[in-house]
């Protein structure tokens, strides 16, 4: 979901370019891979790099078709009109963390790894009671948008665009939370044709051409 509104933009782009026609279905991460183990019929699939390693892994991916990306970082936003906590360093974070009546993060890669550090700040039981899980697919934000969350924790480029929130910043360098996402080809082969308009969009992508639109959507060429 994170790179949803890029790959928009870079299908839209591509289309323009080169009279192909692209079209991505957006879904949750854990949706995604399980839908790709499943054996569903796909030219492309775009998932954080972890995740395309293990389908490549199980034999569902093609290991030399492998492209990465982008790169997101993790922001951290209030609903609008909320004041706005010190999230400065890491200890201020820790600290609006437990100042929180209630928090939420995702439930892709950059929520693990919150988890992990809300449990290397021991304060992993002190706070589950607040921690309000967004369900796959729905973004962190709307929960903010709507009052049912203070804090929530979310990937830049699935925040910029959720109207009703304040994106307080980024989180500082010392706890910052990136995820490499990727591209990679099912291992069924498609017919040349097909393949290589594949093969050019990826190539696309994956260029300097590309650049814009990923800073435009909060991420950054991988």
């Amino acid at each position: 979901m994170a790179t949803r509104q890029l790959l928009a933009e870079l299908a839209t782009a591509f289309e323009q370019q080169s009279g192909v026609r692209v079209v991505f279905e957006s879904v949750g991460g854990v949706d995604a891979a399980r839908r790709v183990q499943t054996g569903e019929v796909f030219d492309v699939v775009v998932l954080a790099s972890d995740a395309i390693d293990k389908l490549v892994a199980s034999g569902h991916l093609r290991a030399d078709s492998k492209v990465d990306l982008v790169r997101s970082g993790v922001a951290v936003a209030v609903r609008a009109g909320a004041p706005l906590p010190d999230i400065g360093s890491e200890d201020a974070v820790r600290q609006a963390v437990l100042a929180a009546p209630s928090l939420s993060c995702s439930t892709g890669p950059s929520g693990v790894a919150l988890a992990k550090l809300f449990e290397r700040w021991g304060i992993a039981g002190e706070i589950q009671g607040r921690m309000v899980q967004a369900p796959a697919g729905v973004p962190v934000g709307t929960l903010v948008a709507r009052g049912e969350v203070a804090l929530g924790f979310q990937q830049l480029s699935e925040l910029l665009h959720v109207p009703g929130i304040t994106i307080v910043g980024p989180l500082p360098p010392a706890i910052q939370i990136t995820t490499t996402f990727s591209a990679a080809l099912p291992a069924a082969g498609a017919d040349a044709d097909r393949a290589e308009a594949v093969q050019a969009l990826l190539r696309y992508m994956a260029s300097p051409g590309a650049a814009g639109a990923k800073q435009r959507q909060g991420m950054e060429s991988a």
